[in-house]
């Protein structure tokens, strides 16, 4: 399934945008390399961003022109991420402080959404002079997306604490990105398997799915330094992925099986393996298609949510308490 993440711009006022991310569908933006998400851009004139809350800069700029007071990114293409949780309480806004971590709006609206609110110098005050700015990107950790050009639309509102006072923003954007696995990666990250009750043994993936095998890139089951491997990757945040050896080289296999298929039902066993020895999957979460899925009566081991937009589809998340 595409997914696409809408980055919206408001201005409330021409020096304090807010922006932001929606998630609109899968996969989630996992925080397994520090940050989640990278929001950058190219200002359209001589903007700077003077202070920012709810998210920060990656980098400062060249600011030896100013005197006094320095902004706090003065990059034409700055970049920008989500702050940690536990940021001080003056430095946070709405949806923010999450590492970057944005679910998809279908599993979880409350957690799909992450903002952020700038100050801006050497802005434009008029719908007439103000120009959005251009070229954005979006890394969601890893490449894989293209964004298009700021489109502008209807104005945000905004109400009162009493909700009985509206504002409504100077300006507002949106900028659409799209995700591609293609673009992200070489190989898929993950195999799917299919059988059905006649099969005695479990249908492995095809070779080389994920890549050919390699004794640089992969380890033994079984080997001695698993143990050192699986030590490494809770001490670093940002690690070379390293599966174990097999057939099809993937991180991880789904497996569809078709235990039962009598007339008035059928059954299925969906196993979900990881061979990520450097990855473990707490949050997982399979998105999967099937024509009948409108039709499910009983689910065990997974938390079930069909997703009402597409008939078709219904996502199946890991239990909390269980870890891949």
């Amino acid at each position: 399934m595409r997914e696409t993440e809408r980055i919206e711009h408001v201005v409330p006022s021409m020096r304090q945008p807010l922006g932001g991310c929606y998630h609109e569908q899968f996969p989630n933006v996992p925080a397994h390399h520090e940050p989640g998400w990278t929001l950058g851009w190219m200002w359209a004139r001589k903007e700077m961003i003077w202070a920012v809350v709810g998210a920060e800069a990656t980098e400062h700029g060249d600011c030896s022109w100013f005197k006094g007071n320095i902004p706090h990114c003065c990059k034409k293409t700055p970049t920008v991420v989500d702050l940690l949780p536990g940021a001080p309480y003056n430095q946070q806004f709405t949806n923010c402080c999450k590492c970057g971590v944005v679910f998809a709006w279908g599993q979880d609206p409350s957690t799909a959404v992450s903002s952020f609110q700038l100050s801006v110098g050497s802005a434009s005050t008029t719908k007439r002079t103000v120009r959005p700015p251009k070229n954005f990107t979006l890394l969601g950790p890893g490449p894989g997306y293209t964004c298009g050009r700021a489109r502008v639309v209807p104005s945000t509102i905004f109400l009162s604490p009493d909700r009985r006072h509206r504002t409504q923003a100077l300006m507002t954007w949106n900028v659409t990105c799209t995700y591609s696995q293609l673009l992200a990666k070489k190989y898929p990250s993950c195999c799917v398997s299919l059988s059905s009750f006649y099969n005695s043994t479990v249908v492995p993936c095809p070779s080389c799915t994920c890549g050919c095998h390699d004794k640089s890139n992969c380890v033994q089951s079984g080997s001695k330094i698993v143990s050192t491997v699986e030590d490494d990757a809770t001490k670093k945040s940002n690690v070379q992925p390293l599966p174990q050896c097999t057939r099809h080289m993937c991180p991880v296999r789904v497996h569809w099986h078709v235990m039962l298929n009598y007339k008035d039902y059928w059954r299925v066993k969906v196993s979900i393996t990881n061979f990520h020895y450097r990855m473990n999957y707490t949050l997982g979460t399979l998105v999967i298609q099937h024509p009948n899925f409108n039709n499910v009566t009983q689910v065990f081991s997974f938390d079930y949510k069909p997703l009402i937009a597409y008939d078709s589809i219904s996502e199946f998340q890991s239990i909390s308490s269980s870890t891949l």
